[in-house]
């Protein structure tokens, strides 16, 4: 059953390991890492650092759980208050545990968070224009396509369009 909990230091060595053994799988869909990033130090300074945002009430970073094993993780990011009460939402999942529904169930589970604890009105995703598997995850969990943002990330090592995705909260008018 998959599950999510917030971030923790000693999860370092776990995401250390999934970015070894998945570097070729997840480079299409991700920014460029230099040598550093395949170190523990380099996990635990991406902790620090997504910690200190959820700290601020700027995230809230989670790995994704799977009988115990941690097999991912999920951030709601950029959580802006006021007027907007909107944050955007990114995820991965081990190639291992791949295409098994975690990260479907992952979302609903922030979605949940996002809607009710942080009493949020929408949350936004994006995805690369050819990340399929991506983007039926974000409709399983009812985001709906709202825009095309042109050169919208740097993501293996040059900028690419983006296919932005956004549900709102259901209990808000």
């Amino acid at each position: 059953m998959t599950s999510t909990r917030l971030l923790d230091p000693a999860d370092a060595p776990a995401l250390l390991e999934i970015a070894r053994e998945d570097l070729d799988f997840f480079a299409p869909w991700e920014p460029l890492h230099d040598d550093q990033w395949l170190t523990e130090a380099a996990q635990l300074e991406v902790i620090g650092e997504k910690l200190e945002q959820h700290r601020l009430g700027l995230a809230l970073p989670h790995v994704v759980i799977d009988d115990g094993e941690v097999v991912g993780r999920i951030t709601l990011n950029n959580v802006v208050r006021g007027a907007f009460q909107s944050c955007s939402v990114g995820y991965f999942i081990r190639s291992a545990a791949n295409g098994r529904g975690h990260a479907t169930s992952a979302v609903r589970q922030m979605l949940a968070t996002a809607f009710g604890e942080l009493g949020l009105h929408r949350v936004e995703a994006g995805t690369l224009l050819h990340n399929a598997a991506s983007q039926r995850v974000l409709e399983r969990n009812g985001f709906v396509r709202f825009g095309l943002a042109p050169q919208y990330l740097r993501i293996d090592g040059r900028w690419q369009d983006h296919v932005l995705f956004q549900v709102l909260n259901p209990a808000m008018p």
